[in-house]
């Protein structure tokens, strides 16, 4: 299990020759539709990019990243975001899958 300040990766090796990901996006910490699903999409794009070895990942929102009150999303949410989940898949690129 690693920790960013929003996100937690789970990961368990496979059998497969690929790796597989989930994403689960609650919406108590994203109350956006819009905010949700700009998660999912920046998570799925860096996890396709990533070059995995064969593990299942499932990334999780742990805390809220906006309020219903603020923008749905901006430039530097989605920055800043980029970076926490790139920096989630770091450890899995070197080598580093976890039973």
């Amino acid at each position: 299990m690693q920790r960013t300040a929003h996100f937690v990766l789970y990961t368990r090796s496979n059998e497969l020759a690929h790796a597989r990901l989930g994403v689960v996006v609650a919406k108590r910490f994203a109350p956006r539709a819009v905010t949700r699903n700009t998660i999912k999409r920046i998570t799925r794009e860096l996890f396709r990019q990533s070059m995995l070895p064969p593990v299942d990942c499932i990334v999780r929102l742990s805390k809220p990243v906006n309020a219903k009150s603020g923008p749905a999303i901006t430039a530097a949410l989605k920055t800043a975001l980029r970076l926490e989940v790139v920096r989630l898949f770091q450890p899995l690129r070197q080598g580093g899958t976890q039973p």
